[in-house]
């Protein structure tokens, strides 16, 4: 079997394209949720804390020089990195929680052939 046909066989498979998809469906809700937290969660925050912007926090490690511009430990990006996170991981949360009630309400759904024989069973328990 050549590369390219075992290639074409394992991308037209479910698993991979509903991984790909999930990929890009995943990028796109990470940037909505990071626009989310720095433009909507973070400034309330920040009132609430003296007016404190976590974007601009800041530890000097080295002063600039001339130049260069200073050596900086940003752990307030890093706190937005992890509230991003969090709400990220929140949300997914909800999502698949969401999906899989739905999924079980159909699973809990007798099947035609099943309710059919449920009724044939039941009838002839009549009798």
């Amino acid at each position: 079997m050549s590369i390219l046909k075992e290639f074409k066989e394992f991308a037209a498979k479910g698993n991979v394209i509903d991984l790909a998809v999930g990929v890009i469906i995943g990028a796109a809700f990470g940037k909505i949720v990071s626009s989310l937290v720095e433009n909507i969660i973070m400034p309330p925050i920040g009132v609430l804390l003296s007016g404190i912007d976590f974007a601009n926090l800041s530890f000097t490690i080295k002063e600039g020089v001339g130049d260069k511009p200073p050596v900086l430990m940003k752990y307030g990006v890093f706190i937005n990195s992890i509230l991003n996170f969090l709400i990220v991981a929140a949300c997914i949360f909800l999502l698949v929680k969401v999906i899989n009630r739905m999924k079980k309400k159909e699973e809990d759904k007798p099947k035609p052939e099943v309710a059919l024989l449920t009724e044939i069973r039941d009838e002839l328990r009549k009798k």
